[in-house]
């Protein structure tokens, strides 16, 4: 569920014992990660804080934080921003997560068992609905919950955070991409991935990682970077 605050960052809920520090960077975190904030969005300390009702102490840390993780940009007169995307920081990105998650996905599959694999479906299974309904805000979760069940199955999961820092620096992009998904994710990579989980191929598995991750944003991303840097040289004189 959405806040009703102008920059729409979605609650998360605040386990016992979570400090008040660590759910302003957890709730800021997870907002970027699924793309509630867009690449570019203005932020300020104060807003910040009005919208998740905290003082601004915390906020600072969670922006320190998430300023370290090349997730928001803190420029001068302590204004704050997301990051736009470029094409170059786009493909460094998306080439990284191909071999972080191609690697994670081969070394977790000798732990998956049929209760992984029909877990997977179900969140798959899940994401289909989110699809058909035009819940993005659902997709986006459902999607990275489907890709770390996953990896998590390999008990000495150590490439996990880089992972997630790949993810939450494309996140923002990403959400806008997937507002064209039907157009380019033609065939439902998930579904190849779990055949591949079931007859344990792992050549099957590489490559449909490495698909979902090409037709989910690569191409997609490519064309909107494009068009984007074509309408820019257009404007000018």
């Amino acid at each position: 569920m959405k806040n009703a605050g102008p920059y729409g960052i979605p609650q998360i809920a605040m386990s016992e014992g979570m400090t008040v520090q660590e759910y302003a960077f957890k709730r800021m975190r997870n907002a970027i990660l699924v793309g509630a904030l867009r690449p570019g969005t203005s932020l300020t300390l104060r807003g910040l804080a009005d919208e998740l009702d905290l003082s601004q102490t915390p906020i600072r840390e969670a922006v320190r934080r998430l300023s370290s993780e090349h997730a928001i940009q803190v420029l001068g007169n302590r204004r704050l921003k997301v990051p736009e995307m470029t094409a170059g920081r786009f493909e460094e990105l998306v080439q990284l997560r191909i071999v972080l998650e191609v690697h994670a996905a081969e070394r977790a599959l000798p732990y998956i068992s049929a209760v992984i694999t029909d877990e997977l479906t179900e969140i798959d299974d899940e994401m289909d609905r989110a699809v058909a309904s035009g819940d993005l805000h659902r997709l986006a979760v459902l999607n990275y919950d489907f890709h770390r069940t996953l990896y998590r199955q390999n008990p000495e999961l150590a490439v996990l955070p880089l992972i997630e820092s790949v993810w939450l620096q494309l996140g923002p992009f990403h959400r806008q991409v997937i507002e064209n998904l039907e157009e380019f994710y033609v065939i439902d990579r998930h579904k190849e991935l779990l055949t591949a989980l079931r007859s344990h191929d792992v050549s099957g598995l590489a490559a449909a990682v490495e698909n979902d991750i090409r037709d989910g944003i690569v191409r997609s991303g490519r064309m909107m970077l494009r068009q984007r840097h074509s309408g820019g040289e257009a404007a000018e004189p």
